[in-house]
């Protein structure tokens, strides 16, 4: 278990008294179902994504270890994914032959469990209504221009759509989905990009991960240097 051991209740050594133990944080090896229910509890709860890092310390685990529990968990929930034929070895090896309605992604940046997307009509009718009110097309539009063209200036998103963004700009960093990114050196105008809430909300963990444009807009081989020539 030493391994499992934060490296300041390790330097304490078997003769610290119990100030040092409250220093070590909690004993979740102590807990029913070990640090592995532990961490299940806390991937339960949390409302954004958590590092590795952070669950670590939080837990009072090495990084190494909640890597390896997290990993586990994942191949756990998504154990009745596997061939049929190969269901009963799958079982045996630690796998759920159980559908789950859940399942355990790396986004962000972070952990978090989610419901699976097969399941969105269903978890949908158990959402309040107004709740979570839908991004105008508007805002969907130019949510769409920040995410492409980060970091970019309101005055260019404006150029691009056509109409003044302003208000929707301020929505959208009202829903934390855009955010400062500091101010365009010749101009000084502020530049916006996407939060991590954004990536989280679109389930990628980075920016990279957009589905590119270029198969979808024949004939416009050229738009990059067109939309370089006019940056703002």
């Amino acid at each position: 278990m030493n391994e499992r051991l934060p490296d300041a209740a390790r330097e304490a050594g078997p003769d610290a008294g119990p100030d040092a133990a409250r220093e070590a944080g909690p004993d979740v090896a102590s807990l029913p179902g070990g640090a592995r229910a532990a961490l299940e509890a806390v991937l339960m709860v949390i409302d954004e994504p958590a590092t590795a890092q952070a669950l670590a310390a939080g837990l009072n685990l090495t990084v190494d270890v909640v890597e390896t529990l997290l990993a586990e968990l994942q191949r756990e929930y998504n154990g009745y994914t596997v061939n049929a034929p190969d269901v009963d070895d799958a079982s045996l090896n630690g796998f759920s032959a159980t559908a789950r309605g859940f399942e355990l992604r790396n986004i962000a940046g972070g952990w978090r469990i989610y419901s699976r997307a097969e399941f969105a009509e269903i978890v949908g009718e158990f959402v309040l209504e107004g709740q979570t009110a839908r991004l105008t097309q508007a805002a969907l539009e130019t949510l769409a221009v920040i995410a492409y063209r980060q970091p970019v200036s309101r005055a260019r998103v404006s150029a691009i759509r056509g109409v003044n963004v302003d208000s929707v700009v301020r929505t959208l960093t009202q829903r934390g989905l855009i955010e400062d990114s500091g101010t365009d050196p010749e101009s000084g105008a502020i530049l916006y990009r996407t939060t991590s809430y954004f990536l989280e909300r679109m389930g990628i963990g980075s920016v990279a991960e957009l589905p590119q444009l270029s198969p979808h807009l024949p004939g416009l081989e050229g738009i990059e240097e067109f939309y370089d020539a006019g940056r703002m």
